[in-house]
């Protein structure tokens, strides 16, 4: 993987708020002629959303896809759990309910 498409991946995503469209750099939109890479910044003032015609100033910074979820200064703390992703938190709560569920349903078993 070259150096250039790792860049792009670490690109913050922007979500519009009117209508919730996320801009990914990495995809880029080939309709509006932005190119897969462009960041947002990069993109022309007059640009608008693609779905709801909302003006650039309506998009949100939500962070990178992949990056850590929560705040930077927060990943410090807790049992190491601050530095999981997002997905990886989602595992660890879901798995850890489903073992819950199969734990109280084995307790039928004893008789």
């Amino acid at each position: 993987m070259s150096d250039h498409t790792t860049e792009v991946q670490e690109r913050d995503r922007y979500v519009c708020q009117a209508c919730g469209y996320i801009y990914e750099p990495k995809e880029g939109y080939s309709q509006g002629n932005i190119a897969p890479g462009t960041a947002f910044e990069d993109i022309p003032q007059k640009w608008r959303c693609p779905v709801c015609s909302s003006p650039k100033a309506q998009f949100k910074n939500i962070g990178a896809q992949e990056g850590y979820s929560g705040f930077k200064e927060n990943l410090g703390y807790g049992l190491g759990v601050n530095n999981l992703t997002a997905s990886q938190k989602n595992l660890l709560i879901f798995g850890g309910l489903a073992l819950g569920f199969l734990l109280l349903l084995s307790l039928y078993g004893l008789q």
